[in-house]
């Protein structure tokens, strides 16, 4: 019985002594990552885009050994301080205070992308077709300024002068304008009676690869009327599809006070090419700022007959409009 009782109380020092040991193995383990690790310096130096203010950025950094990537806030948009371990990463930054942007794809540099959520193609709550040749677009709303930058190889040092992790943001969304002058009776339409769309841009963008994203999507936006001859509007895109060869159409919706809804359709492929295409030497527009210019839009009259009743029109009318070459 003894010898018995001495077996137990061996087994019991055994392992009480392994577990010991195995605690005593990974709090070495833990000391060693925290000696590994190097206080970084970030900076987003905003020498590309001087008047940009975003609220929040962040950083992403990922390791070259394909590691877990490690994501970074900042609550001042010109940096601070982190803790990383030492070692080479891929690294990226997008500001961080968007609500029209979204992300995918996060675990790897290059599959990160951002992308603009979906939206709704409608008139004063009303449902609007698609432009022809373009039902299996996306419908997407436009997106928030995005600043970003990437860097493809970074080594963290434990000592040295290199300490410090230098970005500069620029923007990556483009700025689109539309002005149509020469409109006719648009003191028949109240401004929530009309809106835009513009078909074949980008659903956004690799942001790791700096690449414009394959899927074309339609994008509505918003249309200011004068009220006397001319409409004008002002929204951001990711820009041209990133396939090329997508066709633009611009489309305004219509809905007339007597009830009767029209679309107008306009291709625009070349003034968007044109301005998206810097390699063009006879063109001096820039790409990140298109400015659509069109002359001349017919809106009939709305009909209202001598007894006051005006007719109804449910279905929306289709209008091609010719562009003067």
């Amino acid at each position: 019985m003894k010898k018995i009782l001495n077996m137990n109380h061996l087994l019991h020092t055994i392992t009480v002594c392994a577990v010991l040991l195995l605690i005593s193995c990974e709090h070495k383990d833990l000391c060693n990552d925290l000696s590994h690790t190097a206080k970084i310096q970030v900076v987003f130096d905003w020498k590309n885009a001087l008047d940009a203010t975003p609220e929040t950025m962040r950083l992403y950094l990922f390791p070259e050994d394909g590691g877990t990537p490690q994501a970074y806030e900042f609550i001042d948009y010109r940096g601070g301080y982190i803790s990383v371990l030492a070692g080479r990463y891929r690294v990226l930054c997008v500001n961080s205070d968007t609500e029209s942007v979204l992300y995918r794809g996060i675990d790897s540099f290059e599959t990160f992308g951002a992308y603009a959520p979906d939206g709704v193609l409608n008139v004063r709550s009303s449902s609007a077709p698609r432009a022809e040749g373009t039902s299996g677009e996306r419908i997407a709303k436009s997106p928030d300024l995005l600043y970003t930058d990437r860097l493809d190889d970074v080594t963290i040092e434990l000592s040295g002068d290199n300490r410090a992790i230098t970005l500069y943001p620029k923007l990556s969304v483009c700025r689109y304008r539309v002005t149509i002058t020469n409109v006719s009776n648009l003191k028949y339409i109240s401004l929530d009676n009309i809106s835009g769309a513009l078909t074949g841009m980008s659903g956004g963008m690799l942001v790791g690869r700096n690449e414009l994203a394959s899927d074309p999507v339609t994008i509505p936006f918003g249309v200011v009327s004068d009220s006397i001859s001319t409409l004008a509007a002002d929204f951001l895109t990711f820009g041209q599809n990133g396939s090329g060869d997508s066709v633009h159409k611009l489309v305004i919706y219509v809905i007339m006070s007597d009830g009767s809804k029209n679309y107008y359709t306009f291709d625009v492929t070349r003034q968007v090419d044109d301005a998206a295409d810097p390699r063009n030497p006879d063109i001096t527009a820039d790409p990140r700022d298109v400015h659509i210019i069109l002359d001349s839009l017919s809106l009939p009259k709305p009909i209202v007959n001598g007894g006051g009743f005006q007719p109804v029109v449910d279905e929306w009318q289709n209008v091609e409009v010719e562009i003067p070459m």
